[in-house]
């Protein structure tokens, strides 16, 4: 049990403490993991951190407190607004790419209020490779999430499904420049085109692309419209902490204008307190991570920017070139920027990452979906491109290795056992229970491709409420 101490500790005992705890933290600087984290080297590192601790104490709250965060805001969002091309767009600087697409939905279910009181249970269409964020905006916001389903051979959405899936209560179109599992952009004119013929707004996920790909294109490189060029757009989010290399909790949602931007706001004079006005989800806020994006975008600059939007992208390539020629494994679909996915025919995806992280590369598992194999992501950055040869050479030796391992034993023997469990009633008797038929008792093994095999075959209502399950027990002091 934790305890609070009862004197104050000083600094050296805490930080010794806390360089205890994270001991076991992913050693990212390595340039041997290729998801979760985002990494232009240590200047840029160096100059975020300290930046963050100049603004970490300051309250966002109230901009006429402190204007140096409207000044800092303002500057990132006309940096961003010229960068996607949108003359007169506003936009917001939030935490994250999960936030920003909160904003956007919650924007078009006011609109809808405001305009359309007639739709009562309000409705988005989105593919079924759009990020989770919209499911999770869904489930917040009581918006209905409509899948429809992409094209096979490019994991792109497919314009016709998205036609037939408008009804009277469809208030947003969503599509992804990329979408994260595969790294292929959607086909925005298209979609532009539908919103209009239907009065929709169409918010554009370019979390992971919209600072890259602008940069890409003025390379050379072959880059769709996918900014507020096209016509039909009507928002787009875009992470500076992703490929703008910021630190945790940067990003930025923009909309065509500002009168479309009042629908994000939230005011209340309804109580005995201080007026609030908040632009985005909270309230009192650090202004450290918002600090930190300025300084980081800053400091790189363009012609920085430029240089690492070429040399990701043609490690990407040759990434994608070494893969495709390891026998058994392809890439699913040409990548569209620097972050794609792999299969593998006769031998076990999840054997293979853990092999990998024998050999000390992380890389992500992706679950089956419906027609879609289980498969191998990637997300390349600066701090890969030294590592590319050695990613391969280590791949192929991992490959061979997970040939030979058995595969499937355990995902077969509990299987047979689902059907027996309500997901409705599922406790956390039924849990342990669960966690240890699939060789979890206490905590997780070091080889997680057995819990992996088991997740593969799960229904998505059983999956989710185990991982609700496992989650609740894992934060527990």
């Amino acid at each position: 049990m934790s305890e609070l101490s009862k004197k104050g500790q000083g600094r050296e005992e805490i930080l010794s403490k806390l360089e205890q705890y994270r001991a076991d933290d992913l050693a990212w600087r390595d340039g041997h993991c290729f998801a979760y984290v985002y990494d232009a080297g240590r200047e840029a590192e160096r100059i975020g951190r300290e930046v963050m601790g100049m603004f970490s104490m300051e309250n966002g709250l109230d901009p006429t407190t402190f204007p140096s965060f409207k000044r800092l805001e303002n500057d990132l969002m006309g940096i961003s607004a010229a960068h996607l091309r949108g003359e007169g767009a506003a936009g917001t600087f939030t935490s994250g790419g999960t936030e920003s697409i909160i904003l956007a939905v919650k924007t078009a279910r006011d609109r809808a209020r405001a305009l359309r009181p007639e739709i009562a249970a309000p409705e988005m269409v989105l593919a079924e490779t759009a990020h989770a964020a919209f499911h999770k905006a869904a489930a917040y916001l009581g918006v209905k999430a409509v899948m429809t389903k992409v094209d096979p051979v490019t994991f792109k959405a497919d314009l016709a499904a998205t036609r037939a899936a408008i009804g009277p209560n469809t208030i947003l179109l969503v599509g992804s420049a990329p979408s994260y599992a595969h790294g292929v952009i959607d086909p925005i004119r298209g979609l532009g085109q539908i919103a209009l013929e239907h009065d929709l707004l169409l918010h554009v996920d370019g979390c992971v692309g919209g600072w890259l790909l602008p940069f890409m294109r003025r390379n050379g490189e072959e880059v769709p419209d996918f900014d507020f060029t096209v016509p039909g757009v009507t928002s787009i989010s875009m992470d500076f902490h992703k490929y703008a290399f910021t630190p945790k909790g940067a990003s930025v949602v923009l909309y065509k204008d500002k009168a479309l931007r009042a629908y994000q706001f939230f005011a209340c004079s309804n109580w005995t307190g201080y007026t609030v006005v908040n632009a985005a989800v909270q309230s009192s806020k650090s202004g450290s991570a918002l600090a930190a994006a300025w300084a980081v975008i800053n400091h790189l600059g363009d012609e920085g920017y430029l240089k690492h939007a070429a040399e990701v992208r043609k490690a990407t390539l040759r990434l994608a070139e070494g893969i495709n020629a390891i026998d058994g494994l392809s890439v699913m679909a040409p990548p569209e920027m620097c972050m794609f996915a792999f299969k593998a025919e006769g031998v076990s995806v999840f054997h293979i990452i853990d092999e990998m992280k024998e050999r000390g590369w992380l890389i992500q598992p992706q679950m089956r979906f419906g027609d879609i194999p289980e498969n191998i992501h990637m997300s390349v950055h600066p701090a890969n491109v030294e590592w590319v040869e050695p990613f391969l050479a280590d791949l192929a030796d991992a490959v061979e290795a997970a040939r030979g391992l058995p595969s499937g034993q355990l995902a077969a023997m509990i299987q047979d056992q689902l059907a027996s469990i309500d997901v409705s009633t599922l406790g956390p008797e039924q849990f342990s229970a669960f966690m240890a038929m699939a060789g979890a008792g206490e905590g997780l093994p070091v080889r997680m491709a057995p819990i992996q095999e088991v997740m593969n075959i799960l229904p998505s209502a059983l999956s989710e409420a185990l991982l609700i399950n496992f989650f609740n027990d894992l934060f527990t002091p």
